[in-house]
Protein backbone atom coordinates (compact mmCIF):
# COMPACT_ATOMS: atom_id res chain seq x y z
CA UNK A 1 0.00 0.00 0.00
CA UNK A 2 1.23 3.44 -0.99
CA UNK A 3 0.62 6.65 -0.37
CA UNK A 4 -1.08 8.80 -3.73
CA UNK A 5 -2.58 12.11 -2.30
CA UNK A 6 -2.41 13.95 0.51
CA UNK A 7 -4.81 17.17 1.14
CA UNK A 8 -5.33 19.75 3.94
CA UNK A 9 -8.62 21.47 4.74
CA UNK A 10 -9.07 24.32 6.75
CA UNK A 11 -11.89 24.54 9.36
CA UNK A 12 -12.94 27.39 11.93
CA UNK A 13 -14.23 25.90 15.09
CA UNK A 14 -16.14 28.90 16.86
CA UNK A 15 -16.83 28.04 20.73
CA UNK A 16 -20.34 27.60 22.59
CA UNK A 17 -18.81 29.73 25.78
CA UNK A 18 -17.60 32.43 23.37
CA UNK A 19 -14.19 32.61 24.07
CA UNK A 20 -11.73 30.40 25.87
CA UNK A 21 -9.48 32.27 28.58
CA UNK A 22 -6.46 31.41 30.15
CA UNK A 23 -3.43 32.56 31.96
CA UNK A 24 -1.81 36.08 31.16
CA UNK A 25 -4.40 37.04 29.58
CA UNK A 26 -4.66 34.98 26.69
CA UNK A 27 -7.74 34.14 24.96
CA UNK A 28 -9.09 32.31 21.90
CA UNK A 29 -12.66 32.92 20.21
CA UNK A 30 -12.33 30.59 16.96
CA UNK A 31 -9.90 27.91 16.96
CA UNK A 32 -7.76 27.34 13.69
CA UNK A 33 -8.04 22.92 12.58
CA UNK A 34 -6.37 21.53 9.67
CA UNK A 35 -7.83 19.03 8.65
CA UNK A 36 -5.50 15.77 6.85
CA UNK A 37 -6.56 13.43 4.40
CA UNK A 38 -4.54 10.70 3.49
CA UNK A 39 -5.47 8.87 -0.09
CA UNK A 40 -3.87 5.58 -0.72
CA UNK A 41 -3.47 3.62 -4.46
CA UNK A 42 -5.65 0.54 -2.23
CA UNK A 43 -8.86 3.54 -2.25
CA UNK A 44 -8.09 3.50 1.54
CA UNK A 45 -8.27 7.22 3.11
CA UNK A 46 -7.14 8.16 6.38
CA UNK A 47 -8.35 11.37 8.41
CA UNK A 48 -6.26 13.17 10.63
CA UNK A 49 -6.29 16.78 12.89
CA UNK A 50 -3.87 19.24 14.22
CA UNK A 51 -5.48 22.54 16.40
CA UNK A 52 -3.33 24.28 17.76
CA UNK A 53 -4.37 26.45 20.48
CA UNK A 54 -3.72 29.80 19.09
CA UNK A 55 -0.50 30.64 18.36
CA UNK A 56 1.01 31.52 22.17
CA UNK A 57 0.63 28.82 23.61
CA UNK A 58 2.89 26.20 22.81
CA UNK A 59 5.10 26.85 19.15
CA UNK A 60 2.65 25.92 17.06
CA UNK A 61 -0.35 28.10 14.82
CA UNK A 62 -2.86 27.21 12.44
CA UNK A 63 -1.36 28.63 9.00
CA UNK A 64 1.88 27.01 9.91
CA UNK A 65 0.29 23.81 10.56
CA UNK A 66 -0.36 24.03 6.58
CA UNK A 67 3.04 25.68 5.57
CA UNK A 68 4.26 22.16 7.17
CA UNK A 69 2.74 19.94 5.55
CA UNK A 70 2.89 21.71 2.08
CA UNK A 71 6.86 21.22 2.98
CA UNK A 72 6.46 17.72 4.53
CA UNK A 73 3.93 15.85 2.18
CA UNK A 74 6.04 15.47 -1.24
CA UNK A 75 8.31 13.29 0.55
CA UNK A 76 5.79 10.96 1.43
CA UNK A 77 4.18 10.64 -1.60
CA UNK A 78 4.99 6.61 -2.20
CA UNK A 79 5.40 5.98 1.17
CA UNK A 80 3.63 3.09 3.27
CA UNK A 81 1.22 4.65 5.23
CA UNK A 82 0.78 1.42 7.37
CA UNK A 83 4.60 1.07 8.39
CA UNK A 84 4.47 4.17 11.40
CA UNK A 85 7.39 3.80 12.41
CA UNK A 86 8.97 4.05 9.13
CA UNK A 87 6.95 6.52 8.24
CA UNK A 88 7.95 8.46 11.16
CA UNK A 89 11.61 8.54 10.82
CA UNK A 90 11.04 9.70 7.44
CA UNK A 91 9.06 12.59 8.39
CA UNK A 92 11.54 13.28 10.95
CA UNK A 93 14.24 13.12 7.73
CA UNK A 94 12.45 15.34 5.71
CA UNK A 95 11.59 17.96 8.40
CA UNK A 96 13.41 19.07 11.38
CA UNK A 97 11.14 19.82 14.46
CA UNK A 98 7.86 21.16 14.17
CA UNK A 99 5.85 17.65 15.65
CA UNK A 100 2.16 19.61 15.48
CA UNK A 101 2.91 19.40 11.85
CA UNK A 102 3.27 15.87 11.02
CA UNK A 103 0.39 15.29 13.78
CA UNK A 104 -2.28 15.18 11.55
CA UNK A 105 -0.55 12.98 9.11
CA UNK A 106 0.49 10.40 11.27
CA UNK A 107 -2.89 10.27 12.73
CA UNK A 108 -4.40 9.59 9.34
CA UNK A 109 -1.80 6.97 8.90
CA UNK A 110 -3.26 5.46 11.78
CA UNK A 111 -7.32 5.19 10.27
CA UNK A 112 -5.72 4.34 7.48
CA UNK A 113 -3.77 1.06 9.41
CA UNK A 114 -6.73 0.28 11.37
CA UNK A 115 -9.21 0.49 8.00
CA UNK A 116 -6.84 -1.95 6.74
CA UNK A 117 -6.73 -4.25 9.32
CA UNK A 118 -10.57 -3.91 9.72
CA UNK A 119 -9.98 -3.07 13.45
CA UNK A 120 -10.42 -0.01 15.79
CA UNK A 121 -7.38 2.00 16.18
CA UNK A 122 -7.85 1.70 20.21
CA UNK A 123 -7.03 -2.34 19.62
CA UNK A 124 -4.05 -1.14 17.18
CA UNK A 125 -2.67 0.98 20.27
CA UNK A 126 -3.27 -2.08 23.01
CA UNK A 127 -6.88 -2.71 23.47
CA UNK A 128 -9.98 -1.83 24.54
CA UNK A 129 -10.16 -1.36 28.77
CA UNK A 130 -13.90 -1.23 29.90
CA UNK A 131 -16.99 0.17 28.37
CA UNK A 132 -15.51 3.82 28.79
CA UNK A 133 -13.57 7.02 30.40
CA UNK A 134 -13.45 10.03 32.52
CA UNK A 135 -13.67 13.04 31.00
CA UNK A 136 -12.51 16.38 32.62
CA UNK A 137 -13.53 19.86 31.94
CA UNK A 138 -11.73 22.79 31.38
CA UNK A 139 -12.78 26.07 33.53
CA UNK A 140 -12.27 29.20 31.65
CA UNK A 141 -10.46 31.92 33.40
CA UNK A 142 -13.34 34.55 34.95
CA UNK A 143 -14.14 35.73 37.93
CA UNK A 144 -13.78 33.03 41.04
CA UNK A 145 -17.66 32.99 41.63
CA UNK A 146 -18.17 32.42 37.80
CA UNK A 147 -15.94 29.70 37.71
CA UNK A 148 -17.87 27.93 40.90
CA UNK A 149 -21.02 28.31 39.10
CA UNK A 150 -19.51 26.63 36.16
CA UNK A 151 -18.18 23.42 38.33
CA UNK A 152 -21.72 23.44 39.45
CA UNK A 153 -23.19 23.53 36.25
CA UNK A 154 -20.75 21.04 34.55
CA UNK A 155 -21.05 18.43 37.62
CA UNK A 156 -25.07 18.46 36.28
CA UNK A 157 -23.97 17.41 32.88
CA UNK A 158 -21.90 14.69 34.85
CA UNK A 159 -18.44 15.49 34.84
CA UNK A 160 -16.56 15.01 38.11
CA UNK A 161 -12.89 16.42 36.69
CA UNK A 162 -12.44 19.78 36.72
CA UNK A 163 -9.28 21.85 35.23
CA UNK A 164 -9.47 25.57 36.62
CA UNK A 165 -7.33 27.90 34.61
CA UNK A 166 -5.32 30.12 36.86
CA UNK A 167 -2.49 31.39 36.03
CA UNK A 168 -2.73 35.48 36.92
CA UNK A 169 -2.91 37.32 39.97
CA UNK A 170 -1.80 35.15 42.75
CA UNK A 171 -4.83 36.77 44.90
CA UNK A 172 -7.23 36.52 42.86
CA UNK A 173 -6.11 32.86 41.77
CA UNK A 174 -5.92 31.63 45.67
CA UNK A 175 -9.75 32.64 45.56
CA UNK A 176 -10.63 31.24 42.76
CA UNK A 177 -8.96 28.09 43.65
CA UNK A 178 -11.04 28.37 47.42
CA UNK A 179 -14.24 28.92 45.72
CA UNK A 180 -14.23 26.22 43.52
CA UNK A 181 -12.87 23.75 46.09
CA UNK A 182 -15.49 24.98 47.87
CA UNK A 183 -18.58 23.52 45.48
CA UNK A 184 -16.51 19.77 45.38
CA UNK A 185 -18.19 16.81 45.98
CA UNK A 186 -16.56 13.30 47.15
CA UNK A 187 -14.93 11.77 44.38
CA UNK A 188 -14.25 14.97 42.49
CA UNK A 189 -10.83 15.85 41.16
CA UNK A 190 -9.44 19.75 41.13
CA UNK A 191 -6.56 20.61 38.92
CA UNK A 192 -5.23 23.95 39.09
CA UNK A 193 -3.53 24.98 35.74
CA UNK A 194 -1.53 27.44 35.59
CA UNK A 195 -0.33 27.44 32.25
CA UNK A 196 2.88 28.17 33.03
CA UNK A 197 1.76 31.91 34.32
CA UNK A 198 3.25 32.29 37.64
CA UNK A 199 6.89 33.41 38.39
CA UNK A 200 8.02 31.47 40.84
CA UNK A 201 7.53 33.32 43.84
CA UNK A 202 3.62 33.48 42.77
CA UNK A 203 3.37 29.88 42.87
CA UNK A 204 5.11 29.75 46.25
CA UNK A 205 2.85 32.22 47.62
CA UNK A 206 -0.23 29.75 46.10
CA UNK A 207 0.34 26.45 46.97
CA UNK A 208 1.18 27.85 50.65
CA UNK A 209 -2.10 29.51 50.44
CA UNK A 210 -4.19 26.43 49.34
CA UNK A 211 -1.92 23.67 51.13
CA UNK A 212 -5.35 22.40 53.32
CA UNK A 213 -6.96 22.33 49.48
CA UNK A 214 -7.64 18.97 47.89
CA UNK A 215 -5.90 20.34 44.65
CA UNK A 216 -3.66 19.24 42.13
CA UNK A 217 -1.17 21.95 40.95
CA UNK A 218 -0.50 21.90 37.28
CA UNK A 219 2.72 23.51 35.64
CA UNK A 220 2.89 26.71 37.64
CA UNK A 221 6.10 28.22 35.72
CA UNK A 222 7.36 28.15 32.06
CA UNK A 223 10.88 26.02 32.80
CA UNK A 224 11.37 22.77 34.44
CA UNK A 225 13.59 23.47 36.77
CA UNK A 226 11.19 26.70 38.01
CA UNK A 227 8.58 23.83 37.98
CA UNK A 228 10.84 21.53 40.13
CA UNK A 229 11.49 23.91 42.97
CA UNK A 230 8.06 24.07 43.33
CA UNK A 231 7.44 20.64 43.53
CA UNK A 232 9.91 20.39 46.20
CA UNK A 233 8.46 22.91 48.39
CA UNK A 234 4.74 21.59 48.44
CA UNK A 235 3.23 17.82 49.17
CA UNK A 236 0.00 18.72 46.33
CA UNK A 237 -0.32 16.49 44.04
CA UNK A 238 1.67 17.90 40.73
CA UNK A 239 1.18 17.73 37.60
CA UNK A 240 3.25 18.46 34.11
CA UNK A 241 2.06 19.50 30.70
CA UNK A 242 4.33 22.11 28.83
CA UNK A 243 7.43 21.14 30.00
CA UNK A 244 6.63 17.37 28.89
CA UNK A 245 6.98 16.95 24.79
CA UNK A 246 9.31 13.71 24.32
CA UNK A 247 10.36 10.61 25.97
CA UNK A 248 13.69 12.59 27.02
CA UNK A 249 11.69 14.97 29.44
CA UNK A 250 9.64 11.86 30.61
CA UNK A 251 12.72 10.14 31.66
CA UNK A 252 14.03 13.41 33.45
CA UNK A 253 10.77 14.18 34.84
CA UNK A 254 10.70 10.43 36.56
CA UNK A 255 14.53 10.39 37.65
CA UNK A 256 13.96 13.90 39.62
CA UNK A 257 10.10 12.74 41.04
CA UNK A 258 9.22 16.29 39.28
CA UNK A 259 5.52 15.04 38.66
CA UNK A 260 3.10 12.58 39.90
CA UNK A 261 0.70 12.93 36.79
CA UNK A 262 1.55 14.01 32.98
CA UNK A 263 -0.44 15.69 29.65
CA UNK A 264 -0.03 13.61 26.67
CA UNK A 265 -0.83 15.95 24.06
CA UNK A 266 -1.12 13.73 21.15
CA UNK A 267 0.37 16.82 18.65
CA UNK A 268 2.80 18.14 21.43
CA UNK A 269 4.53 14.83 20.60
CA UNK A 270 4.19 14.41 16.71
CA UNK A 271 1.19 12.19 16.28
CA UNK A 272 -0.32 8.97 17.87
CA UNK A 273 2.75 6.65 17.27
CA UNK A 274 4.80 9.19 19.51
CA UNK A 275 2.13 9.71 21.72
CA UNK A 276 1.47 5.87 21.97
CA UNK A 277 5.21 5.02 23.07
CA UNK A 278 5.03 7.70 25.62
CA UNK A 279 1.85 6.65 27.34
CA UNK A 280 3.16 3.23 27.46
CA UNK A 281 6.65 4.62 29.33
CA UNK A 282 4.09 6.12 31.58
CA UNK A 283 2.04 3.00 31.93
CA UNK A 284 5.50 1.60 32.76
CA UNK A 285 6.53 3.55 34.85
CA UNK A 286 3.22 3.84 37.20
CA UNK A 287 2.64 7.83 35.88
CA UNK A 288 -0.68 8.78 36.18
CA UNK A 289 -1.57 10.32 33.04
CA UNK A 290 -4.30 12.64 31.37
CA UNK A 291 -4.64 11.58 27.38
CA UNK A 292 -5.54 14.48 25.39
CA UNK A 293 -4.14 17.05 22.76
CA UNK A 294 -3.77 20.68 22.20
CA UNK A 295 -7.06 21.68 21.16
CA UNK A 296 -9.35 20.09 18.33
CA UNK A 297 -12.72 18.42 16.97
CA UNK A 298 -14.70 15.59 16.16
CA UNK A 299 -11.26 14.27 14.70
CA UNK A 300 -8.86 15.00 17.16
CA UNK A 301 -11.71 13.65 19.61
CA UNK A 302 -11.93 10.50 18.18
CA UNK A 303 -8.04 10.25 18.22
CA UNK A 304 -7.95 10.91 21.99
CA UNK A 305 -10.36 8.26 22.64
CA UNK A 306 -8.49 5.85 21.29
CA UNK A 307 -5.24 6.54 22.69
CA UNK A 308 -7.70 6.92 26.32
CA UNK A 309 -9.42 3.91 26.35
CA UNK A 310 -6.44 1.83 25.50
CA UNK A 311 -4.64 3.25 28.20
CA UNK A 312 -4.54 1.36 31.25
CA UNK A 313 -7.21 2.69 33.82
CA UNK A 314 -5.26 3.04 36.56
CA UNK A 315 -2.89 4.88 35.41
CA UNK A 316 -5.69 6.69 33.09
CA UNK A 317 -6.19 10.38 35.19
CA UNK A 318 -8.64 11.61 32.82
CA UNK A 319 -9.17 12.93 29.17
CA UNK A 320 -11.20 15.32 27.17
CA UNK A 321 -13.57 15.79 24.43
CA UNK A 322 -13.28 19.00 22.45
CA UNK A 323 -15.74 18.49 20.15
CA UNK A 324 -18.34 19.07 22.87
CA UNK A 325 -16.64 22.62 23.37
CA UNK A 326 -17.10 24.12 19.34
CA UNK A 327 -20.45 24.97 17.56
CA UNK A 328 -19.14 22.83 14.33
CA UNK A 329 -19.10 19.34 13.80
CA UNK A 330 -16.21 18.04 11.07
CA UNK A 331 -16.92 14.85 11.33
CA UNK A 332 -19.95 12.17 11.33
CA UNK A 333 -19.01 9.09 13.72
CA UNK A 334 -16.92 11.17 16.37
CA UNK A 335 -17.59 9.55 20.04
CA UNK A 336 -19.27 12.17 22.12
CA UNK A 337 -19.60 12.36 26.23
CA UNK A 338 -22.47 10.90 28.24
CA UNK A 339 -22.69 12.04 31.73
CA UNK A 340 -18.70 13.19 31.98
CA UNK A 341 -17.77 10.27 30.32
CA UNK A 342 -16.69 8.78 26.82
CA UNK A 343 -16.13 5.65 24.55
CA UNK A 344 -13.68 5.07 21.34
CA UNK A 345 -15.76 4.43 18.19
CA UNK A 346 -16.17 0.39 17.89
CA UNK A 347 -15.21 0.61 14.24
CA UNK A 348 -12.05 0.18 11.97
CA UNK A 349 -9.65 2.91 11.94
CA UNK A 350 -11.03 5.88 13.90
CA UNK A 351 -14.14 5.82 13.29
CA UNK A 352 -15.09 8.64 11.47
CA UNK A 353 -16.44 9.86 7.79
CA UNK A 354 -15.27 13.57 7.16
CA UNK A 355 -18.56 16.22 6.62
CA UNK A 356 -17.20 17.33 3.60
CA UNK A 357 -20.08 19.77 3.30
CA UNK A 358 -18.58 21.38 6.04
CA UNK A 359 -14.86 21.49 5.26
CA UNK A 360 -15.60 22.16 1.31
CA UNK A 361 -12.05 22.58 -1.15
CA UNK A 362 -8.48 21.55 0.39
CA UNK A 363 -6.46 24.50 0.46
CA UNK A 364 -3.80 21.56 -0.06
CA UNK A 365 -3.69 19.23 -2.45
CA UNK A 366 -0.19 16.80 -3.22
CA UNK A 367 -0.53 14.30 -5.04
Amino acid sequence: MKIRRIAAYKADLPLHEGSYNWSGGKSVTVFDSTIVSVETDEGIVGHGEVCPLGPFYLPAYGPGARAGIAELAPHLIGEDPTQLLKLNRRMDAALKGHPYVKSAIDMACWDVLGQAANLPVCVLLGGRYGEDFVLYRAISQQSPQEMANKVAAYRAEGYCRFQLKVGGDPDVDIERIHAVAAMLRPGDRLVADANTGWLMHEAMRVVRAVRDVDVYIEQPCLSYEECLSVRRHTDHPFVLDESIDGIDALLRGNADRAMDVVNIKISKFGGLTKAWQARDLCASLGIGMTIEDSWGGDIVTAAIAHLAHSTPPEVLFTSTDFNSYVTVSTAEGAPQRVNGRMAASTKPGLGITPRMDVLGKPVLDIH
